[in-house]
Formats: C-alpha cells, sequence, structure tokens
C-alpha cells in the first residue's frame, strides 16, 4: 500500500494536506461555539448574531474545502487503482506458461475487479479518511489543552486507550480478508463457466438448471461479503461501546471541572463536542485500521511492480540458423506419460509433419518448442545450444505458433493481425494472398476493419485459423507451429495456405495433423508417425 501512495506522493499528499484544512475549519467551528453561548447567556443579541454568522461562514468553508477534496481524492483513488491493476497486468505477464496456467482465467478477472474494488474499499478511502481523523484528534487536543490540562490528560489516555484495542483484531481480520479475496476469486470462475455453458444447458431444456446454479453463485459471492462485513461489524461495535463509555466518563469529568469553577459553564458545550471529536476520531481510526488490516491479502497479488520486464530486447536474441535436435524427449502430466524417448532432426527452412491419434503428445512437443513446458526430460538443442539456456523471449522471438482453438481479440481484423504494430501495404497484402484471406475480405463492407466480436464470434472457424495464420506470417518469425492450423480450412484455401507455406524457403515449418494423404505426406521433407 505505501509502495502506491509513495509513487503517486504529489497527488496524494495534497488530498491529505486538504483533509488536514477541513478537520482544522470543524474544529474551529467548534470552538465558535463558546463565543456563541457566552453570549447568548449573557444576552447580547449583537454579540450572539455576529458568532452565529462566524460560525455559518466557517461551515461554508468546510463544505467548499470538502468539495474539492472529494475531486482530488476520487482522482487519486482513480490513479492507484489504475497503476495497481498495470502491476497485476505485469505479475500476470511475469508468469511461465505453466504457472499462469495453474489457475482458472476467472481468478485472474476477479483479482482486477473485485480485489481492486475491495482495496479502493479496504485501503485507499480508509488511509485518507484515517489522515483526515488524526488531524481532527491533534486539533481537539490542542484546544482542550488551551480549555484546562486536566482535559488534556483525559484525552490522551482516551486517545491510548482507543488505539491499542484495535490491534487485538488485526490477525482476525487479515485472515477473513484473506478468506473473502479466495471465496470471491472461486465464485467469479463459477459464473464465468455458467456463461460459458448457457448454450448446453439451452440446448438440453435445463434452463432452471442455469438459475439454480447462477442463484447459487450469487449466494457465494454475497456470503463471502457477508462474512467479513459481520466480523468487521462485531469489532466495530466492541469498539464504539467502549468510545462511548469513554466519553460519558470525560462528559462527567468536564461538568465536575465547571461545578468547581475550573471553566466557564459555556465550554462543557464546546468540550463536551472536542472530547466526543477525539473519541468517534479514535472510534474510525480503529475501523480504518482494521479495513486496510483486511486489504494487506489483496495487495499479495502483485508481486512485480518493474516495467523493465517488457523492455527486453525481443530481437537481440540468438538467432536459430541451422538446426533444432530432440533427443530421448519425454514429459509427464502428473503420473500420465504423454512423449517417451522422442527423437527428431529439423534442419532450418524444413518442412516437417507431426502426424497421429488425439492424445498421442504432439501438441506437447510443440509447447515444449515454445519453451512453455520446460520440464521436460532428455535434451533440445537449437544451434548445439540447450534449448534451457534461452529466455521464452528469445524463442518467441523466433517462433510463431498457431493453436487448435484459434484466440482472437474482441477487435478488428487488422488488430488481430498485426497485434498493434505497423506494417507496410504491400507486405500486408501479400500476407492476406498467402493466408487466402483476401477473398473474404472483398466480401466484407469494412475489410480489414471489420470487427470480429467476442473470441471472433463473428467468423467462421474457417476464418478464424486464416487470421492466425496471417498472423504469424507478417511477424516474420523463422520458425512456425502450426497445431491442425488448416483443419477447418474447406480443401481449396487450405491448399493455398499450406503451398505457401511449403514454398517458403525461408520458413521452418512444423504442422501437426491427424492424418495426411500420401499426396500431402510427399510435401514436407519428412513426417514423423506418432
Amino acid at each position: 500500500m505505501s509502495y502506491y501512495l509513495r509513487k503517486n506522493w504529489k497527488i496524494s499528499s495534497l488530498v491529505c494536506f486538504l483533509q488536514i484544512c477541513i478537520w482544522g475549519i470543524q474544529t474551529a467551528a467548534q470552538l465558535l461555539l463558546i463565543s456563541i453561548f457566552d453570549a447568548a447567556m449573557g444576552l447580547d443579541f449583537k454579540r450572539f448574531i455576529f458568532w452565529i454568522f462566524m460560525n455559518l461562514l466557517c461551515w461554508g468553508i468546510y463544505f467548499i474545502f470538502g468539495i474539492i477534496q472529494e475531486y482530488f481524492q476520487s482522482k487519486t483513488v482513480r490513479r492507484l487503482n489504475n497503476q495497481l491493476r498495470h502491476d497485476l497486468y505485469l505479475s500476470l505477464l511475469n508468469k511461465d506458461y505453466k504457472e499462469y496456467h495453474s489457475l482458472d482465467s476467472g481468478e485472474y478477472i476477479s483479482w482486477l475487479t473485485n480485489n481492486v474494488s475491495q482495496i479502493e474499499k479496504l485501503a485507499w478511502n480508509p488511509f485518507f479518511d484515517c489522515v483526515g481523523r488524526v488531524s481532527q484528534i491533534i486539533y481537539s487536543v490542542l484546544a482542550l489543552a488551551w480549555i484546562d490540562w486536566v482535559l488534556l490528560l483525559a484525552s490522551l489516555i482516551t486517545a491510548t486507550v482507543m488505539w491499542s484495542v484495535p490491534k487485538l483484531f488485526d490477525k482476525k481480520m487479515e485472515k477473513v480478508g484473506a478468506e473473502n479475496s479466495s471465496a470471491q476469486a472461486v465464485a467469479v470462475g463459477h459464473l464465468k463457466d455458467l456463461f460459458f455453458g448457457v448454450d448446453v444447458l439451452r440446448l438440453f431444456g435445463k434452463k432452471s438448471l442455469f438459475l439454480q446454479k447462477g442463484d447459487a453463485v450469487s449466494d457465494e459471492i454475497e456470503y463471502a461479503n457477508f462474512h467479513l462485513n459481520c466480523t468487521k461489524n462485531i469489532v466495530w461495535k466492541i469498539i464504539g461501546f467502549l468510545n462511548v463509555l469513554l466519553q460519558i466518563i470525560i462528559d462527567i469529568l468536564i461538568v465536575l471541572l465547571a461545578f468547581v469553577g475550573r471553566i466557564k459553564i459555556v465550554i462543557i458545550v464546546a468540550g463536551s463536542s472536542l472530547i466526543g471529536s477525539i473519541t468517534n476520531s479514535f472510534s474510525s481510526i480503529a475501523d480504518f485500521r482494521l479495513s486496510m488490516a483486511a486489504s494487506k491479502p489483496y495487495f499479495m497479488k502483485v508481486n512485480i511492480r518493474d516495467s523493465s520486464i517488457l523492455t527486453k530486447d525481443r530481437y537481440n536474441s540468438r538467432p536459430i540458423i541451422k538446426d533444432i535436435v530432440i533427443e530421448n524427449v519425454s514429459f509427464h502430466y502428473g503420473e500420465k506419460s504423454v512423449l517417451k524417448n522422442v527423437n527428431m532432426h529439423l534442419k532450418k527452412g524444413g518442412k516437417y509433419a507431426l502426424v497421429g491419434p488425439s492424445g498421442c503428445g504432439k501438441t506437447t512437443l510443440l509447447k515444449i518448442l515454445l519453451g512453455w513446458l520446460p520440464d521436460y526430460s532428455g535434451t533440445i538443442k537449437f544451434d548445439d545450444i540447450n534449448a534451457k539456456d534461452y529466455t521464452i523471449e528469445e524463442l518467441q522471438s523466433q517462433i510463431s505458433y498457431i493453436e487448435q482453438d484459434v484466440f482472437l481479440f474482441n477487435s478488428t481484423i487488422k488488430e488481430n493481425i498485426t497485434l498493434g504494430e505497423q506494417f507496410s501495404k504491400e507486405k500486408m497484402e501479400k500476407t492476406l494472398r498467402a493466408s487466402a484471406m483476401s477473398k473474404d475480405l472483398a466480401s466484407m463492407p469494412n475489410g480489414l476493419e471489420t470487427f470480429v466480436g467476442e473470441g471472433g464470434k463473428k467468423l467462421s472457424g474457417g476464418q478464424k485459423q486464416r487470421i492466425a495464420i496471417a498472423r504469424a506470417l507478417i511477424h516474420n518469425h523463422s520458425i512456425l507451429l502450426v497445431d491442425e492450423g488448416t483443419s477447418l480450412l474447406d480443401e481449396e484455401n487450405a491448399d493455398v495456405v499450406e503451398r505457401n507455406l511449403l514454398m517458403n524457403s525461408n520458413l521452418t515449418l512444423v504442422l501437426v495433423s491427424h492424418h495426411l494423404s500420401m499426396e500431402r505426406k510427399k510435401l514436407f521433407n519428412q513426417v514423423f508417425e506418432f
């Protein structure tokens, strides 16, 4: 938490300064009550009206500062939330393939939505409010010291008690906050699963099951918040009762001081108000501290804050210019053996096919070559250098991968091909011809600017595959791994795409297929049967 406040110290300091001003103005308004009641008891109408006017003026300034403070606090919270999400993105990018996919995407969505929302509620706003309350305590203590040192002593004892008691509940609130974070992440995962499965439930006439599951997920979300809020409220009520008890004791002390003549009777009103400010402020601070303790587990999701991981020069890597040698490579998913003692020699610029039934390890081998599954046994060498000596960035700057289930961003066709980079018109046209995408674009009113929809739902499976192929080709990676990348294309388009890939002498092609005809097998330098 402190890291983000320091990183945005200018605007955070401004908000804190405005909080200090606001509570100083409020304390001044409380002290004006002494003059108001003194004039009233002296039946001095003109003085009474004057001090009433001054009090109203003071409150007017208080509310103006309040509007300014709320604006800048909201602006600061927005900046803090964006910085937090940025660092969560960095933390996700820093995970390797296996670590990233060990959690459901619903949990990551929960980090970026629910967790950030909880941090705003439990950390950012309580921190700034806490600054204001501390200021109120200081102002009130100084005012009481001006009235009588006995009241100052009483306020300091109250402050010590109200500061110490909440510490007893810090660990409990951290635990409840962690449980809430975990429960919310699980619930978001269930919600995502429910929406993805709605068509299946409709198809089998299970609309009631959708409602049943939806209600269960809703209760998961609400119960997690309910448990956190209940625990927090119980603790807050205990501290609140202690606050009231101390305030009553000090009110009695003020009355006794007035009876013995140490202070004026009119000071009873202002003194009681100032004491109430102190006890109420400490009660609020206790609540803020409990909230901030509950927020700690949410910050633990952020484990990297250094954007330099994005500045690694992907193109100053060691180029693979000769061959890829695979020796006795084996891989297991838990107890299940997927690859066993695989041996291959892939020459640069060669065209290779991996053929075999589903589940025999073809896709796994491609992911090993990409560096996504590093815990294999055996040896893979790129130009006589162990593949494990390459960074993931070095490998992925040279290797493109087309998966069976093509993913497209909810953006335009052009954005999905270029991924934000700029390419010449000539190169774009050449790529579109090589991927057999030109005809499709001619029939689309917006051409390359056509939006594909969520996950590419506005396009056919074949069109999605052609976009993925265009994406791989235009970025000029020298090695292309294709996992059933033309399986959804019609025969004509599949022939165009494969012919262009096979004729590219600068491209090392490794294509996975369930089966290849004898004619197509002849087009490859070598076919490996699994």
